[in-house]
């Protein structure tokens, strides 16, 4: 697997988990979801992901996107 496929699965885990928690647990967990889109609207301008810098240590191979 690539550093890409990596933070994209990782990104849309997030983002299910948050809107499953916003719908079981409270509405307040809609602020989670709003973190998680604005990490990935600064990364695509800034090209700096947390993710996949977290996953780089991790020891996984970069793709295209992440060279």
């Amino acid at each position: 697997m690539t550093l890409d496929r990596a933070v994209l699965r990782f990104a849309g885990f997030m983002v299910l988990l948050s809107a499953l928690l916003t719908w079981l647990v409270s509405p307040y967990f809609v602020l989670f979801t709003a973190f998680i889109g604005l990490n990935m609207l600064q990364s695509s301008f800034t090209g700096f992901c947390p993710a996949a810098a977290f996953f780089r240590m991790l020891g996984v191979k970069a793709g295209c996107a992440f060279e």
